[in-house]
């Protein structure tokens, strides 16, 4: 038994990527498509597309395509999906993320919402800013969190984090 049996949607890593985005779990969407960010409403491959860290605008079952712009995906919960305020504990899987940040070695990692972030940490959401965490690091890898593009968060959505993060990617090349 591999450690990423019962994954719903695969991780897509590979050594030293430039970034990679953790979100917290697969949407039942995306659980069907078994596609990362898979519902029609949600911002994140526009936004990928419009901060300019890809080319062009990416469909969510070509998500592998990513590793072309050297970016990665990956979930904090894999063996779960759904909306995050129904996800169990026990769903949550910091120590996996963890090893998987220092066997992989990404420059940055950057979680998708405040939930993954905080659940990764260790921390609650209410002390995270959106952006780059100055005080924080695993190994090397620097860390961001950044507003949700899910639709059920589209209140606190705000594309300032994401363009930063976009301005800082492009600075490490």
């Amino acid at each position: 038994m591999s450690e990423t049996d019962g994954y719903i949607v695969p991780d897509l890593l590979r050594e030293n990527l430039r970034l990679v985005f953790c979100g917290t779990a697969p949407s039942r969407i995306s659980a069907r498509a078994r596609a990362y960010y898979a519902n029609p409403e949600n911002k994140f491959w526009r936004t990928l597309h419009q901060v300019g860290l890809t080319p062009e605008l990416v469909r969510p079952q070509d998500y592998a395509r990513l590793l072309e712009w050297d970016i990665g995906l990956t979930d904090i919960a894999k063996r779960h999906s759904g909306v995050d305020a129904a996800l169990p504990r026990e769903a949550f899987a910091p120590l996996e993320l963890t090893e998987k940040v220092l066997r992989y070695r990404p420059r940055t990692l950057a979680f998708t919402s405040k939930r993954a972030a905080a659940e990764s940490l260790g921390t609650t959401t209410g002390k995270l800013p959106y952006g780059l965490l100055e005080d924080r690091r695993i190994g090397e890898t620097r860390l961001w969190v950044l507003p949700s593009t899910s639709p059920l968060g589209h209140n606190h959505f705000s594309l300032e984090p994401w363009q930063a993060l976009a301005e800082y990617i492009r600075a490490l090349e």
